[in-house]
């Protein structure tokens, strides 16, 4: 439960790093996002969870 918490926190902190110093890059990420397939999106945050369970594989292995 504690890593967990942990991986919250710095979730929160990476997120909030990118409103606190490129706030307009954040929208046009944003707008650019709205505008894509849903399968593009459904693709890319499968890549992203692969890739952050690869991660955590290989730091806690």
């Amino acid at each position: 439960m504690y890593d967990l918490l942990v991986a919250a926190g710095l979730v929160l902190v990476i997120e909030g790093l990118l409103w606190a110093l490129a706030p307009g890059f954040g929208r046009r990420m944003l707008d650019a996002a709205s505008k894509m397939p849903d399968s593009s999106l459904r693709i890319g945050g499968a890549g992203a969870v692969a890739a952050g369970v690869l991660v955590v594989w290989l730091v806690r292995g």
